[in-house]
């Protein structure tokens, strides 16, 4: 008998909420389970990945959720939008009622775990960016599956990127992205450096999904404790990739080459599900001699805690340091 031990063993337990974190964190995490402590969003399941009729049923779904979310931001949004195509990516041009930025610009890329996530949540997102940094923001619109698979979505962050280089200068640029949108900004800037494209003067990774193999350790320890992101993404990232590789580093940029990178500020939260992406990527940055910043926040899940809280506001404030160092 091998004397080698698989891993720990964990019986049935409540993970209580903590009393470390604000009365409104923990006030967003009880919102979002069930009376018996279950997270609201375990009930749902994705489709398998060539189920396209099952994907579109998500999409609109999801829209609908987006569409809801966007009218309550009405009258809160300054930043006036603008929208353009350049190849086959759409853009929104999101620019602040006060420019305290001039020349410099905010390229964002929606998160929605690679399927959902564009047309007007995307466009509202751009405004917010704009509005909290006194800079213009490109919001990118991208190409998403099952209609349009790897690299559809890659192709439209290079042209967006060729779009905002042409307007501004590389060092009045900084890139940043959210979940599956940190896996664009960093897969963007992977092979625009090996197609001789300059790079930017700094990144913004936001609980980034930098690893579509889920090999990280918070993909188990956090399974079900992370009540926005209860379980894996698995399927989305077969969709998206449409039967490439999910190792190769345009899809899983974890795993590749990050010499040269800019300047970069990575955020995750204890109870994250992509926690380890947001740790392992910090440790890739550095080993690649990489300026990397890596905030972890208390008891905080997949995209933050969704609300008004301290900690959301501390987050969006280091943000902002972040990219205010980074522009001239």
């Amino acid at each position: 008998m091998s004397d080698q031990k698989s891993g720990v063993a964990v019986h049935g337990r409540l993970i209580p909420f903590p009393a470390s974190i604000s009365p409104e964190a923990r006030a967003s995490l009880e919102r979002q389970v069930n009376d018996d402590g279950v997270p609201l969003n375990a009930l749902y399941a994705m489709p398998l990945p060539d189920d396209h009729a099952g994907w579109m049923t998500i999409k609109a779904a999801a829209d609908g959720q987006y569409a809801a979310a966007v009218k309550a931001l009405a009258g809160i949004l300054r930043a006036s939008v603008e929208t353009v195509r350049t190849d086959d990516a759409t853009i929104h041009i999101a620019t602040p009622e006060t420019v305290l930025k001039p020349d410099c610009a905010y390229l964002d890329f929606h998160g929605g775990a690679l399927v959902v996530g564009g047309g007007e949540a995307c466009k509202a997102q751009a405004r917010m960016h704009a509005d909290q940094h006194g800079a213009v923001c490109y919001g990118v619109d991208y190409r998403m599956p099952p209609e349009h698979p790897y690299p559809a979505a890659l192709d439209d962050a290079l042209a967006a990127y060729r779009y905002v280089l042409e307007r501004h200068a590389p060092s009045r640029i900084v890139v940043g992205g959210r979940s599956a949108g940190g896996n664009l900004a960093a897969a963007m800037l992977l092979r625009g450096r090996d197609e001789g494209m300059p790079m930017p003067a700094g990144m913004i990774l936001l609980s980034p999904q930098v690893d579509l193999t889920e090999s990280g350790d918070s993909f188990q320890v956090n399974q079900m404790v992370d009540v926005v992101l209860p379980g894996s993404l698995m399927r989305n990232n077969q969709l998206y990739a449409g039967g490439a590789d999910l190792s190769h580093p345009y899809l899983s940029p974890l795993f590749g080459d990050l010499t040269g990178f800019p300047p970069t500020f990575l955020q995750s939260g204890t109870r994250d599900l992509f926690l380890s992406n947001a740790v392992r990527m910090h440790r890739a940055l550095r080993r690649a001699d990489v300026d990397a910043e890596l905030h972890v926040f208390e008891a905080m899940p997949h995209g933050g805690f969704q609300g008004n809280t301290p900690e959301d506001r501390d987050l969006a404030a280091e943000v902002s340091r972040f990219a205010d160092a980074r522009w001239p």
